[in-house]
This record gives structure tokens, sequence and C-alpha cells, in this order.
């Protein structure tokens, strides 16, 4: 299968542009992970206090971040705990592993169409990175437990809070597959993993809702519009 210009001109960019952000990924994917929080008095209020105090914040959106998360740090567990985290920590390994195989495998194969694929999948979650970087940097919303001190994280999270790395890569990653192979067997379980990395996000205190909702648009919105490119 012949290559267009056009995709090779991505293929070189996307190329660069993983040299770059390998230096700043650190910045998006870096975890330090830590015991959780000992919860003070100011911490441990009733629903009753939550609501009121969350009520006095103007912001709609951010009212319903922070009434999301308190709440979903009360029902927090051990076992449930290292679930998410399991899950949160797998976006590394899937986001290189699956263009990585799947290069491996139609090289192997002599497969120009499977080739194709793995610079599609790996060019979507380059490009996606890319420009979760740039909006981090103009956005620099708070992370939540910084924002509110009455919302407790499992581990202390580096960058900034808008939009969620590992979501929009997450949602990169199982749009382009999906659209690589259109069978149900593929997209189920794509979207159950990416929406799996979005949850865990939240349930970590390491992202708002919007922050999730935000990083899923964009990581489907630019594996979307790249697939014209590699046809």
């Amino acid at each position: 299968m012949k290559i267009s210009k056009c995709t090779r001109a991505i293929n070189a960019l996307s190329v660069l542009q993983i040299f770059v952000i390998i230096t700043f990924a650190g910045n998006v994917f870096g975890q330090v992970k830590t015991e959780e929080q000992p919860k003070t008095p100011e911490q441990t209020k009733t629903t009753t206090q939550v609501k009121v105090q969350a009520a006095q914040v103007n912001n709609f959106v951010q009212r319903f971040d922070d009434k999301f998360l308190i709440n979903l740090a009360l029902q927090r567990n051990d076992s449930e705990t290292k679930k998410m985290l399991f899950l949160s920590n797998s976006l590394t390994y899937v986001a290189y592993g699956i263009p990585a195989a799947l290069m491996v495998g139609g090289i192997v194969r002599h497969d120009g169409e499977m080739r194709q694929n793995a610079l599609y999948v790996g060019s979507s979650t380059a490009i996606t990175l890319g420009a979760t970087l740039l909006m981090k940097a103009i956005f620099k919303r708070r992370r939540p437990f910084v924002q509110n001190l009455k919302i407790v994280a499992v581990y202390n999270a580096g960058s900034t809070s808008f939009p969620s790395g590992h979501t929009s890569t997450s949602f990169a990653v199982a749009t382009a597959l999906s659209r690589a192979y259109p069978k149900w067997y593929v997209i189920v379980p794509s979207y159950l993993w990416a929406g799996s990395v979005g949850y865990s996000r939240m349930y970590l205190g390491v992202h708002y809702p919007s922050d999730v909702f935000g990083g899923a648009v964009l990581g489907t919105t630019t594996s979307w519009l790249l697939k014209p490119a590699f046809k």
C-alpha cells in the first residue's frame, strides 16, 4: 500500500514530536505514589456540610467537579484503589505497546496495511499528547488536591490539570484502533479500557470530571481527524 506525501509529512512530524514529548511526558504521566494523605477534621465533614460549602462556589462546573471528587474519595477502599492505580498505570504500556506490536506484526507478515495502522495509532498518540501539553500550558488549571484542600488524592501528580493527559491519550488509542479495525470485539474493549482509565483519574483524586471529559473529546477528535491521512 502506497503512503501519500501527506502521510509521510505527518509521520516525520510525529517522529519529531515523539522526541520532544519524551522530554516533557513526565509532566503529564509522572506519578509519585504516596500513602493516602490522612484526613483532617476539615476533610471529614458531613455530606450536608460539603454541599453547603460547595454551593458557595460561583462556577457551576467547578462546583460540580468539587462535589463529585469529594464524594468519590469518601467511597475509596484499598482493594478498589489498587485496581484504579493499575488501570491508570496501564496507559504507558498500551499506548506505546500497541503501535509497536502492530509495526512488528506488519513487518513480520509483510502486511502493509498493518504497518499503516501502526503509524496511524502511533501518530494519533503522539499528536494528542503534544496537543495535551500545549493545552495544559495554556489553561494552567491547578490539580484538584491543590485547588481544594478538602479533596484528598491517592498520590501526588505533577503538571497541571486540564485536560487529562491519561484520558486524552487513552481515547486517542481507542479511537484509532476502532477506526483501523472497525469490529465490535475491538471497539468495545478499546473504549471500555479508555473509559476506565478516565474514571481512574477521578477516583485517584488527580483530575476533575471536566478534565476527563475534555481529554476524551481531545483524544477522540484528534484520532478521527487524522484518519484520512492513513488510507
